[in-house]
Parts: structure tokens; C-alpha cells; sequence
């Protein structure tokens, strides 16, 4: 795209409408989110957590996708006709990742749902580069000390999502029932679930 009509412009006007809206009380983020959601009804967490859950039980799917995330979570039918690139990031005992747009909040909507209004906060943008641990903290996350946090930068081509680390305790239960463990600040990185 050209001129005005890129992804990050398109995405900063927007953010700027909701930040006016927001400051002149006409609506809360909170209540933004509730319209946005109803008319992205399609797009869930719940969609990303099958993801998470197919990895945790398939390891020739968990390969796939963190090879090729795109390729992977258009297997099992997301992301049909989306022109971004997927990129899954696995948490390990030693890696915890999270999830960041800096530029505006490019955010992969079709498997995360509409993106929190805290994603789309100028405060979260810059303060989780800078203090990733300090952020993860304030959202009740307390890493080891010795854990590397990794974070991402999403931008209108690439996005990017969390493949948290399977629950220990949890080798007797199924997709479903592993799907519901997992949660969207997961997928984004700020919770371990």
C-alpha cells in the first residue's frame, strides 16, 4: 500500500479516535472493546488456545508451527486469506517471550481476538521493551531471575504469538480440555497460561 493508507497509518489514526473517545468520556476502553469484540465475533482467544492445545499433544504439528507458523494454523483453518506472517515463539524453562507492537498494535486478531485495550497503551508499547520483567510483574507474572525474557515487535507484515509451556499435571487431558487452560495474555506473553 501507499500514501496514507498503510497498515501502521490506518492503525494510528484509529488508535487516536479511541484515545479521543476515551478522553472525552464518550466511551471506555473497556466498552470499546466490548463493541469491537461483537463485531469481530469471529476472531477469539479461544482460537488461538486450540493452537496451543494441538501443539501440546501433536509434536509434528508443535514443529510445523514453530517452523512455519502461517502454514501451521492454516491446517487447522485459521488465518485463511490473511497476507501477514506468523510467527510462533515457544516459551521454555529458560525463555519466556511476550508480545509487543511498537509502532501502533499490530496484533494477530484472527487467533487472538480483538487486542486488550492495554496492548494498544502507549505505556505498555515503551515500557515493555525497556522493563520487560517490571511489566510482566504488573500483570502477576514473576519470572526466575536467571529466565531470558525475549520480546517480539510486531508489525504489519509479521505478527506474532506465544506458545506458553504446557501446565505440568496436565498429561491426562485432551485438546479441549487443554485449550480452555489457556488464556489470550498467554498467547501475548504476559501470563504463563
Amino acid at each position: 500500500m501507499s500514501g496514507d493508507h498503510t497498515d501502521a497509518t490506518i492503525a494510528r489514526r484509529v488508535r487516536r479516535l479511541e484515545t479521543l473517545l476515551e478522553d472525552k468520556g464518550v466511551l471506555s476502553g473497556a466498552r470499546l472493546d466490548e463493541i469491537i469484540d461483537a463485531s469481530l465475533s469471529g476472531a477469539s482467544p479461544a482460537s488461538g488456545a486450540r493452537v496451543v492445545a494441538r501443539a501440546w499433544t501433536d509434536p509434528a504439528f508443535k514443529a510445523r508451527l514453530l517452523a512455519d507458523g502461517t502454514a501451521a494454523v492454516r491446517e487447522l483453518g485459521y488465518m485463511e486469506g490473511a497476507y501477514q506472517r506468523l510467527r510462533v515463539v515457544e516459551n521454555t524453562e529458560s525463555v519466556h517471550n511476550v508480545i509487543v507492537c511498537t509502532l501502533c498494535s499490530c496484533y494477530p486478531i484472527r487467533l487472538l481476538g480483538p487486542s486488550p485495550s492495554w496492548y494498544k497503551s502507549e505505556a505498555y508499547r515503551s515500557r515493555v521493551v525497556r522493563e520487560p520483567r517490571a511489566v510482566l510483574a504488573e500483570f502477576g507474572l514473576e519470572l526466575p531471575a536467571g529466565t531470558e525474557i525475549t520480546v517480539w515487535d510486531s508489525s504489519a507484515e509479521s505478527r506474532y504469538m506465544v506458545l506458553p509451556r504446557r501446565p505440568e499435571g496436565t498429561e491426562g487431558l485432551g485438546e479441549e480440555q487443554l485449550a480452555r487452560l489457556v488464556t489470550r495474555n498467554a498467547l501475548i506473553g504476559t501470563a504463563a497460561v
